[in-house]
């Protein structure tokens, strides 16, 4: 006999305790970050290795949004494409990231080149848009629900670079503010799909993966950076 399904209250806890003990807030790169410890190097480490993950952000979610069955759903997703391709040049978050990098002292031109991301970057991000591209609709969307969390890691961030980080130019933290309000709607959005679609429990379980899964992503692409750059 299969196991009785989480009542959506436990469901939601269970996915909330994924990210709350995985997360990749807790990662020494990012505490050392946030405390003003890593050097000019780690940073632009990085935020180099960091725009491969950034710029295959909208790819996944056109992989999620081929999978979604109705108009309705898809005018809900396309809107985080948007949000990173942004709807003409200049604009978007991808375009944020460049210039946070032209702001950390970094040529625009060999982030887009790709030149020098890690193997280890290289490999958890094509994890990530594999899991977008061959799971279900529930597994694409459960591993999204990182950005439940990425308002107060934004917020630290921001803080963090403000406080030791000058040589930054401010503008190049626009990225960091834009997410507080789109990750918060993010999130928001995919926890409510995740909680309509995983009806059983084996369902409720393949979304708690996905969202681990991601969370080890995430992990994953800072391990490398620190065995690189530290």
């Amino acid at each position: 006999m299969s196991a009785a399904p989480w009542t959506p209250a436990e469901f939601e806890a269970r996915m909330r305790a994924v990210p709350g003990d995985r997360y990749h807030d807790r990662h020494p790169f990012n505490l050392r970050m946030h405390a003003g410890e890593l050097s000019r190097r780690e940073i632009r480490g990085w935020i180099l290795n960091r725009f491969h993950y950034q710029r295959h952000i909208p790819i996944k979610d056109a992989l999620i949004l081929a999978k979604l069955g109705t108009p309705e759903l898809r005018r809900m997703w396309i809107r985080r494409i948007r949000d990173q391709d942004g709807t003409r040049n200049g604009q978007g978050g991808i375009e944020r990231w460049l210039r946070l990098g032209r702001a950390a002292g970094l040529d625009r031109g060999l982030l887009l080149s790709g030149e020098g991301v890690l193997a280890g970057v290289r490999l958890a991000v094509e994890g990530y848009v594999n899991l977008c591209r061959l799971g279900s609709p529930l597994e694409a969307v459960a591993a999204s629900l990182t950005e439940l969390f990425a308002p107060d890691l934004m917020r630290v961030r921001i803080d963090a670079f403000e406080r030791h980080y000058h040589w930054v130019a401010p503008e190049g933290l626009r990225y960091f503010r834009g997410r507080i309000a789109q990750g918060g709607q993010d999130g928001g959005e995919a926890l409510g799909l995740v909680l309509e679609w995983a009806r059983d429990r084996a369902d409720q379980e393949k979304a708690v993966a996905a969202l681990r899964y991601k969370c080890d992503v995430l992990w994953s692409l800072l391990d490398a950076v620190e065995r690189e750059y530290r």
